[in-house]
């Protein structure tokens, strides 16, 4: 069932046999995952323009290079990426766009990748025509680089005290920049440091006095002919951390900084020169820039943990070690259980992802095309929320996932040269970026607090996701066996223990509220309510994960998926027993029974799962991994890989001759 374009002379036995026994055609499964044939075929033909071209790729792993020098690396490919832009579409930023950069840039931040998301989204979003025909030939032809400067030395989540202020001056018609505190400090925006030279300020806007809340202005931070800050902007690199370091994210202050009343972003609130403040029709017009923001991430995350599940199998094929039956010699080490129950839940959670990014990009397309002729944005306040869900469990759960890909491939994986750590330290950032989790998961949780209260008064408006909230629970669950149970009971069963937890927060919230302020109330609440949002967005990624299995024509990829899907379904229930126990809803047989079907379908992936993650179509330029490699020859290029370090130089450092021979020297003298 697998073509041969996977398979090649010289590759490793071991990897060779997985595909050759692989029982579903690989292409028609890539086909799923990446929505059409004609997907894979641009897929390969941006990875064969890329490779073609030298100036897009490395000589030597980024991993062996100072900062200074990624940074340079970084800034050259940056250019020349955008150079051969014309080769993808660029209008489809979520799938040709989000490629094209990966194999370019790998999985690091760079100077330009702000100026090319949220800075251009700005502009695109948030200006008046005016200011379109100004600001947006400027950024798209590279006439200066841009970012986006919201996060805060001492605020970040909390958009209402960001505290850095732009007050309107009506005499000169300009609005005067200040960071009044060390705490005002814009820090952490990517490329501010040393690259950029304009951003997309947030700033709380202040008209004779009245605070107007935070809003956006496009402001020059340096001079266009020499780069140097101008006067009255401070502006640097923040230094290195835990990951993405080829990239300058920067702090950045004003004082008493003037810019012009035409930079504030106008399209929705507007000063007049006068000083007369137009509000936005809508308080949630704002959101749009978020929404795209995080749909991009949550996709981005998606891959990530794909990447590591293709690592960590490929990998576990070629990688033996014990005996399992005693003289018949080591084996494979994906034959233990428990090393299929490290990754294969991984690969399943991979797909539910992946699905669910496609979804929420669909989504948002779907709202920006009817936003241009209607001015109902009911599916905006939906979005928000949706995204701020996904957006919190898949970036906590893709780097745990990560993580354990990289446990699963042992004193290996703390290599560099597996491509795990990048990941991890690539994908942790997005548990805090964007909106720090824990406050994403409260944000969903006052919503359904909200939701709550309106079932029980009879005024709620539910959306297709919330709609489960106003059914009754069940008193008892019809899950029978895990490989005849249909997947609607499965569902109903998630069903249940969500709305039950989420009813259950929202007695406690409610009780709260009656000796508490509401913000008292959510913090004392907070806890329980975090738990039923968790529960509320893994339902819906497994229901959109389940309503996308009946459209795959092709009946062995079905059967290959249904198993994933059931993988997934069973290990989230496995982990909620004591809520499926609750009132007697599950007995001990029906819990027994899960865990047993949990086993049941790792048993059933561990033929297919090279083919499975075969099917990501990820080539080795873009798993940035020698423990992945296709050929699976992983052993001999460890040893090549090594060979570039740069202490391979010489024989003999000179730290040898600096401090050890003389500590030697002076040893053996005293013998």
């Amino acid at each position: 069932m697998m073509k041969g374009h996977l398979i090649k002379k010289g590759d490793n036995p071991d990897i060779t046999k997985e595909r050759k026994t692989t029982t579903f055609c690989v292409n028609k499964m890539a086909e799923f995952i990446h929505e059409g044939a004609d997907n894979v075929r641009r897929r390969q033909e941006i990875l064969e323009y890329v490779e073609r071209h030298p100036e897009l790729g490395d000589k030597i792993p980024v991993e062996f290079m100072t900062r200074e020098e990624r940074i340079d690396r970084n800034a050259q490919r940056a250019v020349a990426m955008t150079d051969h832009a014309d080769c993808i579409d660029g209008s489809d930023f979520f799938g040709e766009g989000m490629y094209y950069q990966t194999l370019v840039m790998g999985r690091d931040f760079h100077g330009m990748l702000l100026h090319y998301s949220m800075f251009l989204q700005c502009i695109q979003s948030q200006c008046t025509e005016e200011q379109l025909d100004k600001w947006l030939p400027l950024t798209v032809l590279r006439g200066i680089i841009g970012t986006y400067a919201q996060t805060e030395l001492g605020h970040g989540t909390n958009l209402k005290k960001l505290e850095t202020t732009a007050t309107y001056d009506p005499k000169t018609q300009e609005f005067i920049l200040n960071s009044p505190t060390i705490s005002a400090a814009k820090w952490w925006p990517g490329g501010l440091g040393k690259t950029c030279n304009y951003a997309v300020v947030m700033a709380q806007l202040f008209i004779n006095g009245e605070n107007k809340g935070p809003h956006p202005f496009i402001v020059q931070l340096r001079d266009l002919d020499n780069h140097m800050p101008l006067p009255g902007v401070t502006i640097g690199d923040i230094g290195p951390k835990l990951g993405v370091n080829g990239a300058d994210n920067g702090f950045l202050m004003f004082k008493n900084f003037r810019i012009p009343r035409e930079n504030m972003l106008m399209k929705h609130a507007k000063v007049l020169p006068n000083g007369e403040y137009v509000p936005p029709r809508h308080s949630k017009l704002g959101y749009g820039t978020m929404v795209f923001t995080r749909s991009i991430m949550i996709r981005d995350q998606a891959f990530m943990l794909a990447a590591a599940t293709v690592i960590a199998t490929r990998y576990s094929a070629i990688r033996r070690q014990g005996e399992i039956i005693e003289n018949e010699g080591e084996v494979q080490i994906m034959d233990y259980q428990t090393q299929q129950y490290r990754i294969f839940p991984q690969i399943a959670r991979a797909f539910a992802f992946l699905l669910a990014a496609s979804e929420i990009r669909d989504m948002y397309l779907n709202y920006m095309e009817k936003s241009q002729t209607s001015s109902d944005i009911s599916l905006l306040g939906e979005l928000h929320s949706l995204s701020c869900g996904l957006k919190a469990i898949i970036s906590f759960e893709t780097a745990q996932g990560i993580e354990q890909c990289r446990l699963s491939c042992g004193g290996h994986g703390y290599s560099d040269a597996s491509g795990l750590p990048q990941l991890y330290t690539f994908a942790v950032g997005g548990c805090t970026y964007e909106g720090e989790n824990i406050v994403m998961l409260l944000q969903v949780a006052k919503i359904l607090m909200k939701t709550v209260k309106g079932i029980k008064d009879g005024t709620a408006k539910l959306a297709s996701i919330t709609e489960y909230l106003k059914r009754n629970s069940d008193s008892k669950s019809q899950f029978r066996d895990y490989r005849t149970t249909s997947g609607d009971v499965i569902i109903n069963d998630f069903e249940n223990i969500a709305r039950n937890q989420i009813y259950s927060a929202y007695e406690r919230f409610n009780d709260n509220l009656k000796h508490f302020t509401y913000e008292e109330a959510v913090n004392k609440t907070g806890i329980e309510m975090c738990k039923g949002t968790r529960l509320h967005v893994k339902l819906y990624l497994i229901k959109n994960f389940y309503s996308k299995i009946i459209g795959i024509k092709d009946d062995d990829v079905r059967k290959v998926i249904t198993d994933l899907w059931k993988l997934y379904a069973f290990d989230m229930l496995s982990h909620s027993t004591g809520a499926l126990k609750y009132n007697n809803y599950m007995d001990d047989k029906q819990i027994h029974n899960i865990k047993e079907g949990v086993c049941y379908y790792l048993n059933e992936i561990r033929p297919n799962a090279v083919g499975i993650v075969d099917s990501f179509h990820m080539s080795d330029r873009e798993l940035h991994s020698v423990l992945g490699r296709r050929d699976g020859n992983v052993y001999e290029n460890l040893i090549e890989w090594a060979k570039q370090s740069q202490l391979n130089r010489s024989e003999v450092l000179p730290t040898f001759k600096k401090y050890f021979e003389p500590m030697m020297k002076e040893g053996r003298s005293k013998i």
